[in-house]
């Protein structure tokens, strides 16, 4: 395949003196609660899949716990590491918020922001990711991935290679350049939609009466309507391209730690460990 040398371009220049650069990969389609929690039945809808592509992700390199005592402190996040120590994750802002110094200075083309949130439909129970918007096509200042604890006193856990950041590229005023209206279905429109609905009051009849328990309408992952007309420029999947490493990483004067004992903090205390 030929390079498109007019595309846009998104580029992450490691920054010096990191134990090492977080893997940065596609976002998969597949995610385990998808697979597991719902016997592959969440795979049939289209549009989470196509979510959970869209963007890069960013994995943890080093498996951890961590837990908030509740206070704005920065230490009341109280991080474990299992392994080996990054110091790069810590509490950094205080307020229950876990901190990762990305190891990347990322560079888009002019024109693009980047966005940068968690992992698409990847819930984790006691810490929920932040969302931030960053003018990568002009700033020199490196950003980091932060996630919020919703609750004290719970402890989570991340996985090495477990996604801690998606980034996605977005052209600057885009949404603003959309003028928006409020109308009333009408017309062909109207028609089309009554079609589908009668199609799905047919199928939720039949499941209700036990005679359809695992039927679905494919009519929307094969890109056409209940009618029958078809969308040419339908989208089943994603194919965003992988970062192709240019130069080996340089030598780092920081180095991984080994994993320390803890200090005995409140969550500790209270439960006698």
């Amino acid at each position: 395949m030929e390079e498109n040398l007019n595309a846009p371009k998104l580029v992450a220049y490691r920054l010096p003196n990191f134990p090492a650069y977080l893997k940065l990969i596609p976002a998969p389609a597949d995610r385990s609660w998808m697979d597991l929690d719902t016997g592959g039945w969440a795979n049939r809808c289209l549009p989470l899949r196509l979510a959970n592509q869209l963007g890069w992700q960013i994995l943890n390199d080093v498996p951890f716990e961590a837990h908030w005592e509740g206070r704005p402190g920065l230490d009341s996040v109280q991080i474990t590491f299992r392994e080996k120590t990054n110091k790069y994750i810590q509490s950094a802002f205080g307020y229950g918020i876990l901190t990762w110094y990305i190891p990347y200075l990322l560079r888009t083309s002019p024109g693009y922001n980047l966005v940068a949130r968690g992992p698409a439909n990847e819930p984790k129970d006691g810490i929920a990711p932040l969302d931030g918007v960053i003018e990568t096509d002009w700033a020199v200042a490196s950003f980091s991935m932060n996630w919020k604890f919703t609750r004290p006193l719970k402890i989570v856990k991340f996985e090495k290679d477990e996604p801690i950041c998606t980034i996605i590229p977005v052209r600057r005023n885009e949404a603003e350049s959309f003028d928006t209206e409020i109308q009333n279905l009408s017309g062909d429109l109207l028609a089309e939609y009554d079609a589908w609905l009668e199609s799905r009051k047919q199928l939720m009849d039949k499941k209700h009466a036990g005679g359809a328990p695992k039927g679905f309408e494919a009519h929307y992952i094969r890109g056409e309507t209940v009618t029958g007309r078809r969308f040419a420029e339908h989208q089943n999947k994603l194919d965003l391209k992988k970062f192709v490493e240019l130069d080996e990483p340089l030598p780092s004067n920081v180095q991984y730690e080994p994993a320390s004992k803890p200090r005995k903090g409140l969550l500790k205390k209270l439960i006698g460990y």
